[in-house]
């Protein structure tokens, strides 16, 4: 029996998030309904978290000791890693002491934000489809790994990074130093090494937003929410829709994939797989321990969004991933790179039928920054998608003179 205590007092459970941005901000909302006393970590002062937490602080997050005296001072019972840029090292060995746990597991982590690791457990060890790929630790090895059998086009990525940072698709040679460049300048850490794809062609990509959780007979459970469709621009998503109609064939595989690499990670919460999809066929891509940022549609399309979902899984509580209802999202991007920027447009967009808006608060914008979220619901994902798209270009990011 799962067992919360009340927050600020000696009975309280308490959950350290490691990144607090916008999906994390949304976690501890969904924590604190639920009673959890929480802790909002990050590497800047006043990320979005940090706005709704019980206590927030900041630290270097790869700094190991930094990141051990602030668990052994703060005492949760539970530590959320909510980004790639993590002394994961430190994290096992906390685990490792009984210190606290680490969702989903401390390994799952480690493997997870690096995609060195996850690719080769995917790949290599389960045998799930993937594109062709290899690793670079210098502009001299990745020309050989393309030249080798990768070809052009191709992807060339951090093996450390999120949110389409540092990728690049590159078309022949003469493109090659330059992503190599931004690659290693753009990851999360520097690793001096890069993993580069083949190009699959693909009618679509999906998220599975995946749940592990513990059943009614104490056991773990996998259950699925309907399949995110989403479109991408530079690795990184600007809208998402779900359901995404795809056959019976690719879902299963999709579902089949997913339980594999999530049942190898093991541990509990949510988590966001995501696949290349062309007809019956179905590749894996990459698989993060966590909420999802195309999952924010969610809030518009389930009864439990994907934040919910990752609370009442880590807790050992009951999920229910029943889709409510067709929806969408479209971001809003900050336009400008100024501090303490303002919105304006705000009744506006919620004046488009059916939607709703998540201003993230970030106390800073950048040109290609995610400031907010539009969602949409309704009966049909092409309404949907129109009135999501509406609802963000009417925000205007301002600066505040």
């Amino acid at each position: 029996m799962t067992r919360i205590g009340t927050p600020l007092s000696p009975s309280a459970t308490r959950v350290m998030l490691l990144g607090a941005g916008e999906l994390g901000k949304e976690v501890i909302i969904a924590l604190q309904r639920l009673g959890v006393e929480v802790i909002a970590v990050d590497r800047y002062e006043n990320a979005p978290g940090h706005q709704v937490a019980h206590r927030a602080h900041v630290i270097p997050m790869t700094d190991a000791s930094a990141l051990r005296e602030l668990v052994l001072r703060e005492k949760p019972d539970l530590i959320v890693p909510e980004i790639e840029a993590i002394a994961t090292d430190e994290l096992a060995r906390i685990e490792a002491e009984g210190i606290a746990r680490v969702i989903p597991t401390a390994r799952a982590t480690q493997l997870t934000m690096n995609r060195e690791g996850i690719r080769r457990l995917a790949a290599e060890e389960l045998g799930l489809q993937t594109s062709r790929y290899a690793f670079a630790d210098s502009l001299e090895s990745l020309t050989a790994a393309i030249d080798g059998g990768i070809g052009y086009p191709c992807i060339i990525k951090p093996v450390m990074s999120s949110s389409g940072k540092g990728q690049s698709l590159v078309a022949d040679a003469s493109e090659l130093a330059k992503a190599w460049d931004y690659a290693r300048s753009a990851g999360r850490v520097d690793q001096g090494r890069v993993i580069v794809e083949a190009v699959v062609e693909f009618d679509f990509e999906i998220t599975l937003l995946t749940v592990r959780s513990r059943g009614g007979d104490g056991n773990i459970r996998t259950d699925f929410c309907a399949p995110v469709g989403h479109r991408q621009v530079k690795g990184d998503y600007v809208e998402s829709w779900q359901p995404q109609p795809m056959s019976e064939t690719a879902l299963d595989k999709a579902r089949e994939m997913a339980a594999a690499v999530t049942g190898a990670l093991g541990g509990q919460g949510l988590f966001g797989v995501e696949f290349f999809v062309r007809g019956d066929e179905v590749w894996f891509s990459e698989v993060s321990p966590r909420p999802h940022d195309t999952g924010l549609v969610t809030l518009a399309t389930q009864w439990q969004s994907e934040f919910e979902l990752h609370a009442r899984a880590i807790l050992g509580l009951p999920v229910d991933t029943r889709l409510r209802n067709p929806g969408a999202s479209a971001v809003i991007y900050g336009g400008v790179e100024a501090q303490g920027v303002a919105f304006e447009g705000v009744d506006q967009a919620l004046a488009v039928p059916g939607t709703d808006l998540r201003l993230f608060g970030k106390p800073e914008a950048f040109e290609r920054r995610r400031m907010g979220v539009a969602v949409a619901h309704g009966d049909d994902i092409e309404d949907c998608r129109a009135r999501a798209r509406e609802a963000a270009g009417r925000v205007r990011v301002v600066l505040d003179n």
